[in-house]
């Protein structure tokens, strides 16, 4: 009795921490899910503000905003490009790690024009314009030079990957098309052997026909071939009767071996 207890506590304690662990996976899931939501939403808006003020602001407030719509734009687009590559390509994950190394940089000029956008002394702003556009231009021409060699790359792969294709369905069809190729002429049959009497008599009647003069009836039974008689069954002889000889003597008769002697008389004992 105390064990059944001990294994029916053991299994409830099982079950409790087992009901325990999935409820903490799916509260952090759904917190993951619901932190990337309200991530995904803020850099929607974000980036609404930064389009509205690089169209609806002028002079250097308006130019940073445009510097970081333009670098976010070129970052963003870089990092969809090798994400979607590096799931088909595996050689692209060296790319992966510069582009990495690539978008930290670009955080930091990000994050440099936030704050520049927030002071208040626009003079010394507009001094280091010149030097914050030149940067912004090798991060976004790198992050370009990445994201365009990628598609090359998918390019270059998905052309010879079709161009193989191809050629191998040009071989399958020209195997499913191998009569086209070799079409033997319908080779002489059984019935195209010529009969010497038959061809003499088409040649005498097409030489006949062919001079012009008519024929007469006795010429075109001649021309034409005999018809083969059946063969005639073979003659049965008649058979003959088997008739005893006959005796020398009319008025004696024949006996046969097997029929008895009468009339005869037997030889008398001696004793």
């Amino acid at each position: 009795m105390e064990v059944a207890i001990l294994i029916l506590a053991l299994l409830f304690v099982a079950f409790v921490s087992l009901g325990v662990y999935a409820s903490v996976k799916a509260v952090g899931a759904a917190k993951r899910r619901v932190d990337r939501t309200i991530s995904q939403a803020r850099r929607t808006v974000e980036e609404t503000t930064l389009r509205a003020r690089s169209i609806g602001q002028t002079g250097v407030a308006g130019e940073l905003a445009q510097l970081r719509v333009k670098l976010r734009t070129s970052i963003r687009a870089t990092h969809e490009a090798l994400q979607a590559g590096v799931a088909e390509d595996a050689s692209l994950s060296e790319s992966v790690a510069l582009f990495q190394r690539l978008s930290a940089h670009a955080r930091e000029l990000d994050d440099e024009l936030r704050q520049l956008e927030r002071d208040p002394d626009r003079a010394r702003v507009a001094e280091r314009l010149p030097e914050l556009r030149e940067r912004l231009e090798r991060i976004t021409h790198s992050a370009d030079s990445l994201r365009w060699a990628a598609r090359d790359r998918a390019r270059k792969f998905a052309e010879d990957d079709l161009a193989s294709l191809s050629e191998q369905i040009d071989m399958e069809s020209g195997a499913l098309r191998h009569w086209s190729t070799v079409d033997p002429g319908p080779g002489p049959g059984p019935d195209s052997v010529a009969d010497p009497a038959s061809g003499a008599g088409g040649a005498g009647a097409v030489g006949s026909a062919g001079s012009g003069v008519p024929q007469t009836g006795a010429q075109r039974g001649a021309a034409m071939p005999a018809p083969e008689s059946a063969p005639a069954p073979p003659v049965q002889e008649p058979t003959q009767a088997i008739e005893p000889p006959k005796p020398a003597d009319p008025g004696q008769r024949f006996a046969y071996p097997w029929q008895k002697r009468t009339g005869q008389a037997r030889p008398e004992a001696t004793s």
